[in-house]
């Protein structure tokens, strides 16, 4: 059963899976908005464009990799992001990023998780908006946000995955934040490594 989160929980991805994992995903889905046309008729798709993205930083805190729409693998191949989904159309996830935990490069201490509204909604309006954290495994949910309850903001820093004695730990941020990448969220991160 998954953990639906709260800001600032800290979990053990082992205890939680009930297994050691190796690998997760991280999915993220949303719907897309219909518009009413003439009298309710002829409406059409809204265009919003949630990103998720993976950020690695070593120990000292720096930035080595990063995996988002723009670059769709890490450099050494253990994180794959499956494309960006333009619209929310279909059911499920519509963006996932696959980590493979045993094969990350021993210099990554942690993983940042987030989440943009490229196309600039915030996410009050955008319908079923959510993230969460799957065991690859056996496709169980480790953990949930939902995204649409957070009002006037268009980004969501979700959490960190994390090396801590030899295991993978996970710190639910949840921090609420504005920005079209990744790149406006750095200085909200950065007290978070």
């Amino acid at each position: 059963m998954a953990v639906s989160l709260s800001k600032g929980q800290k979990i053990s991805l082992d205890k939680e899976a009930g297994t050691g994992l190796t690998k997760i995903i991280m999915g993220l889905g949303w719907d897309a908005v219909k518009t009413k046309g003439f009298l309710g008729f002829g409406g059409k798709a809204q265009e919003i464009d949630l990103d998720a993205s993976c950020l690695l930083f070593n120990e000292q805190g720096a930035l080595v990799d990063t995996v988002w729409f723009r670059q769709l693998r890490s450099l050494d191949g253990s994180i794959v992001h499956t494309g960006d989904n333009r619209t929310g159309d279909g059911d499920g996830d519509d963006e996932q990023i696959i980590v493979d935990l045993s094969r990350i490069p021993a210099n990554v201490k942690s993983m940042v998780f987030t989440v943009n509204s490229f196309t600039g909604q915030n996410f009050s309006q955008i319908e079923n908006a959510t993230c969460r954290i799957v065991n690859a495994a056996n496709n169980q949910e480790v953990a949930r946000f939902n995204l649409s309850t957070l009002g006037n903001h268009t980004a969501q820093i979700m959490c960190k995955v994390y090396r801590h004695n030899g295991e993978w730990k996970m710190h639910a941020i949840g921090e609420i934040a504005s920005g079209r990448t990744f790149n406006d969220l750095l200085p909200m991160i950065t007290p978070h490594l």
